[in-house]
């Protein structure tokens, strides 16, 4: 099915820096690719690479120099030259496992085997995320958007304090959650008002819009819905946006996914699959209603599924993927011109591979032509002897190779 061209609103390409934080050379030879490709912004999950100072200064990435704030104030000037928008993301909720691993900060999780989610109780934890934001907003001049994660925040409602919280009548982890990403929300207007708040939306799907108007969270942010598969449900998709545009929350997002999302440790991105997934963030598009006003799309790439898991496929190798989607939400599908067009932007060749193919074939007409020779002068059994001996193991390595390499491509390049 063709489906419309992205009907409006930004195109954000998702850096996620908690693995493989590209040098800033190469950072901002990816901002000058992404910005040919069709990108008009970057969504920033710095994590452990923002160069937190003073008494957040432990945040710091110790495996590399975290970024200084001359790099990051130098990527945003080359994003904003190619006409591109920032946006950092810092989660203040749940994925908080760069913070809460350091032993000084244990005491402000919600469980204590639960690396990742705040203690929402906690008001030494509320201050410790309004100071992460405030270092982040900061060193971003101009900026007017922030997203401030709240995704998968896992064992809520779990700790101790929260359980005495929810022994009260009437109370749910529902109105746990809410509680504090309104509590944080409101925080950031306070200092800035002008500042747009996105935030992820799964911790809300359950609800129904009764409970999002009383929350006090209405009119504060803007949710993001994310899917990344590639059989998304576009009808109950459609559905879930309408109810959050009935509870009055009428502006929001889309994150689709181009790499980091097939598994935990996928070293190939599968083109493909990516593309069938924004084919059907298209259809979901092309189905909501005029009430709703969406914002745009954030196109993720994650590095890793959280901080402490080990590295997904690397940036490079998604290049591919990231091209032939966001030429397919131009194009609403990878027709032959989007996929003219991913080729052209990328420079990518098929004489790397056309060569291997006819060194393999040159190869095996030498390796038939001795064993023509031979079997004049033996019987056949000994040249096949001679010939599985010695021929073979070079012959069958290169055969392998050549075969992986192709199947490589053909998940890469569409």
């Amino acid at each position: 099915m063709e489906c419309p061209s992205w009907p409006r609103g930004k195109k954000l390409v998702h850096l996620d820096l908690k693995g493989a934080p590209p040098r800033v050379e190469y950072l901002h030879e990816l901002i000058e690719l992404f910005s040919r490709l069709g990108a008009d912004g970057l969504l920033v999950e710095y994590e452990d690479m923002f160069p937190y100072d003073g008494e957040l200064k432990l945040l710091q990435a110790t495996a590399q120099p975290a970024y200084s704030r001359e790099e990051v104030l130098s990527m945003q000037e080359f994003a904003k030259s190619k006409g591109m928008e920032v946006i950092p993301l810092v989660q203040t909720f749940g994925h908080m496992e760069f913070v809460l691993k350091h032993r000084p900060l244990w005491g402000l999780r919600e469980l204590a085997p639960c690396v990742g989610t705040l203690n929402p109780h906690s008001e030494d934890g509320v201050r410790l995320v309004l100071e992460m934001l405030r270092q982040v907003v900061e060193l971003h001049p101009g900026l007017n958007t922030l997203h401030i994660g709240a995704d998968e925040v896992y064992m809520l409602g779990e700790g101790e304090q929260s359980k005495l919280w929810l022994a009260s009548p009437g109370r749910t982890v529902e109105q746990l959650f809410l509680s504090h990403v309104t509590k944080i929300a409101k925080a950031i207007k306070e200092t800035w008002p002008h500042m747009t708040i996105i935030m992820w939306d799964d911790m809300m799907r359950g609800m129904n819009k009764d409970i999002l108007k009383g929350s006090g969270l209405v009119g504060l942010v803007q949710p993001m819905l994310w899917d990344y598969t590639t059989d998304l449900d576009v009808d109950k998709t459609v559905s879930l946006l309408e109810m959050y545009c009935s509870a009055g929350m009428s502006e929001l997002w889309a994150a689709s996914s181009f790499k980091g999302s097939t598994s935990v440790y996928t070293c190939v991105t599968s083109t493909q699959r990516h593309v069938e997934n924004h084919l059907q963030w298209l259809k979901v598009a092309a189905s909501l209603s005029a009430a709703i006003n969406l914002k745009g799309i954030a196109i993720t790439g994650w590095q890793r599924y959280d901080h402490l898991s080990v590295l997904c496929e690397l940036m490079p190798v998604a290049l591919p993927s990231l091209a032939a989607c966001l030429q397919t939400l131009l194009h609403g599908q990878l027709s032959a011109e989007a996929q003219s067009k991913v080729t052209e932007r990328l420079g990518i060749s098929s004489v790397e591979v056309e060569v291997m193919e006819r060194y393999l074939a040159a190869l095996q007409q030498q390796a038939e032509a001795v064993r023509e020779e031979m079997v004049r002068l033996f019987p056949e059994s000994t040249a096949q002897e001679w010939l599985e001996e010695h021929v073979s193991p070079v012959m069958v390595p290169l055969q392998r190779i050549t075969e992986e390499i192709i199947n490589c491509v053909k998940e890469m390049v569409p």
